[in-house]
């Protein structure tokens, strides 16, 4: 195929191409293991002295093409499909993280990560200081240590919807010498690539608009292939595993040093690998993503428009506005578009809100988000419900906000259902 950038050709082209004869969509692979004519190749293959596949917890036909796709997608080195996107998060983190270390985290982040870090981590024995995705650079430089090993942040948070200056942390984390992790999901690389604005690694939750339909629980971690990983603080990449006979990862394999260490190591022991239909369900979403997140933009745009003139609702937070006070940064790091979710808030308080997500007809309360069915959800109550009033006030998550996913249906629909159940309230 000849060989492109356009991001909307990569979603339905990129990672399989059939030659002659063989099947025109990319079959599911639905096998543990595989054949060898030799218990020698067999041994090349544990050993990583021969690519291939042998086992599915370490790699698939059918999740190498997903990959492919994805790091195509984020202009990546490799990447890695896991069971979730909570899967993936941890896993980048742990790739390079150990007990002692250190993370430097954005607040304004999916609660679900927040506890992963805040808690989980921390209970492994790695310490976080989180910081305001506003930032400064004075108090981002104090939140380092010396055994920070990694920055973590999201590029369009979830739900607060701040757009993180990803220049600034990317600058902060190589100045201390350690990469910038970012969760991607929201805008999807059709809308931003990190890695153009220094990130080093990305990660999803496929499960969203990658997916699109709600059909299969997945996350992705993609490298970028640019960090120097010899700089002395990552002995588990520039050090001999003895778990595969002494093999050093940078030595071995070079730019994909940390992605191979993720899969063969990680993978191996965590095994939180993502299931080959999951996969094959994962790219039907993929090919239609660019057209998609388009549309998403599109809707969740107008929603916006009429949610800020209606005299029942408070607030509205949406980077598109151009009264919103991340819009010059949004059309920096994503001049296409941001994503499909408007978050807001109804005067009335939680109970006001309340009595507008149940008198929503078309749109569903769900704990899900960013597919093409409206959906809305009350994080405070739901998703972040775990957080401290402190922490949801840090995190950007007030009392009140309505995280509203807007859809790919048509938008006078849409506005309908809003405007009917407005009027209740």
């Amino acid at each position: 195929m000849r060989k492109t950038e356009n991001r909307d050709t990569l979603c339905i082209h990129a990672g399989y191409h059939p030659g002659n004869g063989e099947p025109r969509v990319m079959p599911v692979v639905q096998s543990t293991t595989y054949t060898y004519d030799s218990s020698e190749t067999m041994g090349n293959l544990f050993d990583l002295k021969e690519d291939g596949f042998f086992y599915t917890r370490i790699g698939n036909p059918t999740l190498d093409v997903v990959e492919k796709k994805i790091a195509a997608l984020e202009g990546g080195v490799g990447a890695l499909l896991t069971s979730s996107g909570q899967a993936a998060s941890m896993m980048s983190i742990l790739n390079i993280c150990h007990a002692g270390d250190h993370v430097v985290a954005s607040s304004a982040i999916y609660g679900g990560t927040f506890n992963l870090i805040y808690k989980t981590l921390a209970e492994m024995g790695i310490k976080s200081t989180f910081v305001s995705p506003d930032v400064t650079p004075e108090e981002l430089e104090a939140a380092f240590t010396p055994e920070t090993r990694c920055v973590f942040a999201e590029t369009l948070t979830n739900p607060s919807l701040v757009v993180t200056d990803l220049e600034l942390f990317a600058e902060k984390a190589h100045a201390h010498g350690v990469p910038l992790i970012v969760d991607n999901t929201f805008p999807t690389p059709v809308n931003c690539r990190p890695f153009e604005f220094g990130a080093d690694i990305v990660t999803h939750s496929t499960t969203k608009y990658m997916d699109g339909h709600a059909t299969q629980i997945g996350g992705v971690i993609v490298d970028s292939g640019r960090f120097d990983w010899e700089n002395g603080k990552f002995p588990m990449l520039t050090q001999p595993d003895e778990s595969y006979h002494g093999i050093v990862y940078t030595k071995a394999f070079g730019k994909a040093a940390y992605i191979t260490k993720a899969r063969v190591h990680l993978m191996r022991d965590i095994g939180a690998q993502a299931a080959p239909m999951n996969a094959f369900l994962l790219n039907l979403g993929l090919e239609t993503l660019a057209l998609r997140m388009q549309r998403h933009c599109e809707n969740a745009l107008a929603v916006a428009k009429y949610l800020e003139n209606h005299p029942k609702v408070s607030w509205v937070n949406y980077p598109g506005l151009p009264s919103s006070p991340y819009h010059e940064r949004a059309m920096k790091y994503m001049p296409n578009g941001t994503c499909g979710v408007v978050s807001f808030g109804v005067k009335g308080g939680r109970e006001a809100a309340t009595k507008f997500m149940d008198s929503l007809e078309m749109a569903s309360i769900v704990t899900h988000v960013a597919d093409l069915r409206t959906c809305v959800l009350h994080p405070a109550s739901t998703t972040h419900r775990q957080m401290t009033d402190e922490q949801l006030k840090e995190a950007g998550v007030s009392p009140d906000l309505i995280r509203f996913s807007v859809g790919i249906e048509n938008i006078e629909d849409i506005l309908g259902d809003v405007e009917q159940a407005l009027a209740k309230v």
